[in-house]
């Protein structure tokens, strides 16, 4: 049988504070830990697998309820594609769209370079930047 794990050794391992660990948990992003005496934490070293699929989803920008759903609200035999395939889509458009917006920032202020007004209010004449 493996070595159950402290809550500072998943940390340090980890390189996730005790504090996430905890609200991870609190949240169901994480199993529930075995307790042993004193009330203390112990982490089935499987753990890590699923903190870098979390650290997974938080690079490809999945909220904490996103993830939850991820790990925690499909059914066990829920395959990773099937719960991927679930989430995505409309992160993507998500994400598009936010593309789509800084994209129209982006031209805002190249236009506000080229301005050549002497004065503030000048600008403000020019509509929509």
């Amino acid at each position: 049988m493996e070595t159950l794990l402290t809550i500072g050794e998943v940390a340090r391992r980890s390189g996730i504070r005790t504090s996430a660990l905890r609200y991870y948990e609190e949240l169901g992003l994480l199993p529930a830990t075995v307790r042993v005496q004193g009330g203390h934490r112990r982490y089935d070293p499987d753990v890590f697998q699923r903190l870098a699929i979390l650290r997974l989803g938080k690079k490809a920008g999945l909220t904490l309820a996103e993830l939850r759903r991820l790990v925690a609200e499909f059914p066990a035999n829920a395959s990773a594609a099937e719960r991927w395939q679930a989430l995505v889509p409309q992160k993507l458009q998500e994400v598009e769209a936010l593309l789509e917006q800084l994209q129209q920032t982006r031209q805002r202020l190249q236009r506000l370079l080229s301005c050549e007004c002497q004065r503030l209010e000048e600008c403000a004449s020019h509509g929509e930047v």
